[in-house]
């Protein structure tokens, strides 16, 4: 099984952010919602992600949900806020509130807006690793127009700046070259429905939405996955196959509607988006509560 010496290692869920029904944040929920991942025996929350809504947040809000975590977090569990920004100094900010939080690591995008080249992709990642805290590269090209191929991954680690890559390009044989490239650099799962490919080759941690709903389930299916052993990986493709109508739901647009739908079939406090975020077609919602139902009628709580 995968060590959980570092930070980064081990799955960390983006943690969904719920509302009261005026749109403010219900930040006691929140706390509950990360203690009680902690309890089921989750690894970390990454804060202030897409599933936490950040965009959506003011800078006050946005401090707050790092440093509720970190408040609500048990010894040993691990906050690793997400930084993103439309500047690198902006980026730094959140970067040194975290580490002023106490958070343990940081999972970092490439600039928000502007499509950086190659160089300025490292110049960013130079400015925001100054605070000294962990980085977790963040490769999503599909938000941020900008795609850490293995070679700018490798040129950013060779650097020192960061630790691993959350990598959402999903193209699974990217992990295969980027640990040619940087052997050292550790990769990071960062969409439920590559969670297996990604896993039997030598992932080290899960940026996961999914566990917001079903976290013993996607815990069993993490570490089947990441086992040396093939035996393991027979075990984990048949609870794959039972998720995976669930778990592709991470990498569509509606991946926070739909987890926080799932959250409120399962029991817990999904809840209202912020908009632009808007309800879900009623076959989509449909679809999806028939699915997780599904999912907790075979034991995957």
């Amino acid at each position: 099984m995968t060590d959980q010496k570092k930070a980064w290692h081990g799955v960390y869920v983006a943690a969904a952010l719920p509302f009261n029904d005026d749109l403010s944040v219900d930040f006691d929920s929140y706390a509950e919602h990360v203690a009680w991942l902690a309890a089921n025996g989750m690894h970390g929350v990454a804060a202030n992600g897409s599933l936490g809504e950040y965009q959506t947040l003011s800078d006050d809000e946005r401090a707050r949900v790092v440093t509720t975590a970190v408040e609500a977090a048990p010894e040993g569990f691990g906050v690793m806020p997400g930084v993103a920004a439309y500047s690198s100094h902006q980026s730094l900010r959140w970067v040194e509130q975290a580490a002023e939080a106490g958070a343990q690591s940081v999972l970092a995008l490439p600039p928000n807006v502007y499509k950086a080249g190659p160089d300025a992709v490292v110049d960013h990642y130079r400015v925001i690793a100054k605070v000294g805290l962990p980085i977790v590269a963040y490769n999503n090209p599909f938000d941020t127009k900008i795609d850490l191929v293995p070679e700018l991954l490798a040129r950013l680690h060779g650097e020192g700046l960061i630790v691993a890559v959350k990598e959402f390009s999903g193209d699974v044989r990217r992990s295969y070259q980027i640990k040619e490239l940087a052997p050292e650099l550790d990769v990071v799962i960062g969409a439920d429905d590559v969670l297996l490919e990604l896993g039997i080759n030598g992932a080290v941690g899960w940026v996961a939405g999914y566990p917001n709903a079903l976290p013993k389930g996607s815990l069993e299916l993490y570490q089947l996955s990441t086992s040396a052993d093939p035996a393991d990986w027979a075990k984990a493709l048949v609870v794959y196959r039972d998720l995976h109508p669930l778990l592709r739901w991470d990498s569509k647009h509606e991946f926070v509607q739909a987890i926080k739908l799932s959250m409120d079939v399962a029991g817990r406090k999904g809840g209202i988006c912020r908009p632009p975020r808007s309800p879900l077609s009623p076959e989509t919602a449909a679809q999806i509560t028939k699915d997780t139902e599904a999912a907790l009628a075979k034991g995957y709580l």
